[in-house]
């Protein structure tokens, strides 16, 4: 496909650095943790959070101003603005600022579940249509052939599928603080656990880049 041939024809631009993409998304995450389990604590430190409302809420605010923190800094230190991060930082805004403007905690706990769904929808749709768009997405950090690039973004639009209906098991039938546990220390697992289970497909599908 024409896609696929323009993602893999153009030069790799400078590789991303593993431990720095790393931090820069587990960071908003732990924010949001220890927000949570230690909201109490803050509120004596800084009484004018109180106006967020209950630990979650302050959690919430907390991980959206280190949402923005992240993205500013992913900006300064890559130069670029990655879509999957900027996409979900956009989601984590708007339901973040409507669940502490209505103090519901439902929206906050449905963000994992549009944001996956959405890429899951996208990158499934894209296949409908003949385009392997994780090849767009990942194209920086390596090359595959057209083959790879199918296999690999149907197996990470199942993927994402899989988390949003995880997501929605989860909060629906547990504590707020059992589903904020699992966001940090569950999500994380499972997606690095997947990742490294794609690495063999990647390895047999992988291209060397052009010199010209």
């Amino acid at each position: 496909m024409s896609g696929n041939s323009d993602s893999q024809s153009q030069p790799a631009e400078h590789k991303e650095n593993p431990a720095l993409k790393l931090a820069l998304e587990l960071g908003p995450l732990l924010v949001f943790f220890f927000a949570n389990s230690y909201g109490d604590r803050l509120t004596k430190l800084l009484p004018a959070l109180t106006s967020l409302g209950g630990p979650l809420f302050i959690a919430t605010g907390l991980f959206m101003a280190a949402t923005v923190a992240s993205l500013i800094a992913s900006k300064i230190l890559t130069g670029k603005l990655p879509l999957m991060p900027m996409v979900s930082g956009v989601i984590v805004l708007v339901f973040g600022a409507l669940s502490i403007w209505l103090q519901d905690e439902v929206f906050i706990k449905m963000k994992p579940t549009i944001i996956n769904s959405l890429f899951g929808v996208v990158l499934l749709g894209g296949m409908f249509f003949g385009k392997s768009l994780l090849g767009y997405v990942f194209n920086s950090a390596f090359q595959l052939d057209a083959t790879g690039w199918n296999k690999l973004t149907l197996r990470w639009g199942l993927f994402f599928l899989f988390l949003a209906v995880l997501n929605e098991v989860v909060w629906r039938n547990f504590s707020t603080d059992a589903w904020v546990t699992f966001k940090v220390w569950g999500t994380m697992p499972i997606t690095f656990l997947f990742t490294l289970s794609q690495m063999p497909l990647i390895m047999k599908h992988s291209i060397e880049t052009g010199t010209e």
